[in-house]
């Protein structure tokens, strides 16, 4: 037998194919509608990869959850948007590790400088003990912080003037650093003179001299187009910097679990993906940049590390950070202190 609806009767009474009224409407209105803000222009690969994860996530709820990104710090800096999600003012932020330890100090581990020999080490550490025990530490600042990190890549140096060589060059060079207690601990301890700003401001700090150099993974240097005014990068590899997904832990509470599933599995994989992307990008950033008048030169690590030594640099943050922290790191890396 079949069933003809009042709403069926009217369309056919006004001419409308039956075929058209069978099927479902499929726009509803969202059970969840979330911000995620981070500090990336649009074409970086972690807003590509964001938005495809938020496709993927509206297409597999059906709707029900709908995530709008706002790039490029569009709802204020980082600090702003850290505060944001721990208030429930946006629900998603991609902090940089070097961010979210103002908040989590031993989140800043994975930028211990010089320790990381390469990405083996790295997704050893931050997939393994390292992520896991950074991933508890989050939780207890009312956050949620997703499995997968997200890759920033190793970090670089670039000046207005003299090219870095060896630890010698950073002699009283005046350097931008994220807000960072251990980046500043790091240049200070090299001899430099580092100043701590917010990444929306470091192009045009660069700009009026009021900082001679900064650093940042090659990626980042390309698409915030730092080149224009800086004039050489030092391959130094001094830090590995990742970006933590993280949601505010009040809203993630509030999930249900079938949504958390589908989100987390989302997110997780377009991390992967995205760590993919940024060692395609370093395969070819550096002769891009080099185009665009930005000169390289190759450095000496061991010139730097042993000059961390000798300041007390490790040894300090092996003792800031804990000896089960630090343990974590130095069976993915190796000794350091």
């Amino acid at each position: 037998m079949t069933i003809i609806t009042r709403r069926a009767a009217l369309g056919l009474a006004a001419g409308i194919p039956a075929a058209l009224l069978a099927t479902p409407r499929l726009a509803r209105a969202a059970e969840f509608e979330w911000k995620y803000g981070h500090n990336l222009p649009v074409t970086h690969p972690l807003h590509i990869r964001a938005q495809e994860a938020v496709e993927r996530i509206a297409r597999e709820t059906n709707g029900r959850v709908d995530i709008k990104i706002f790039p490029n710090n569009q709802l204020g800096g980082d600090t702003d948007m850290l505060s944001q999600v721990r208030s429930g003012g946006i629900t998603f932020f991609t902090p940089s590790a070097l961010v979210i330890a103002t908040l989590v100090p031993v989140a800043a581990i994975n930028a211990v400088g010089f320790a990381f020999a390469d990405y083996d080490q790295v997704w050893k550490a931050m997939d393994g003990g390292v992520g896991a025990a950074v991933r508890q530490a989050i939780s207890k600042v009312n956050l949620h912080a997703f499995e997968k990190m997200w890759d920033n890549g190793f970090r670089q140096m670039t000046t207005s003037g003299r090219a870095i060589t060896d630890a010698a060059a950073m002699d009283g060079l005046k350097i931008r650093v994220p807000v960072s207690p251990l980046s500043i601990s790091m240049f200070r301890g090299l001899g430099a003179s580092p100043a701590s700003l917010q990444f929306s401001e470091v192009y045009s700090a660069l700009q009026t001299k009021i900082v001679d150099a900064q650093e940042n993974p090659l990626p980042i240097i390309q698409v915030a187009k730092l080149y224009e005014v800086q004039k050489s990068c030092a391959l130094t590899n001094h830090i590995w910097d990742g970006y933590w997904f993280i949601a505010s832990g009040r809203v993630w509470r509030g999930v249900p679990a079938d949504l958390q599933a589908i989100v987390s599995n989302a997110i997780n994989e377009a991390g992967l993906a995205q760590r993919g992307d940024i060692a395609g990008l370093n395969a070819t950033v550096q002769a891009d940049l080099q185009s665009k008048g930005l000169a390289f030169n190759r450095t000496d690590p061991d010139s730097f590390r042993a000059k961390l030594r000798a300041a007390g640099f490790y040894g300090e943050w092996k003792t800031r950070f804990g000896d089960e922290a630090w343990g974590l790191l130095e069976n993915a890396v190796g000794k350091l202190a």
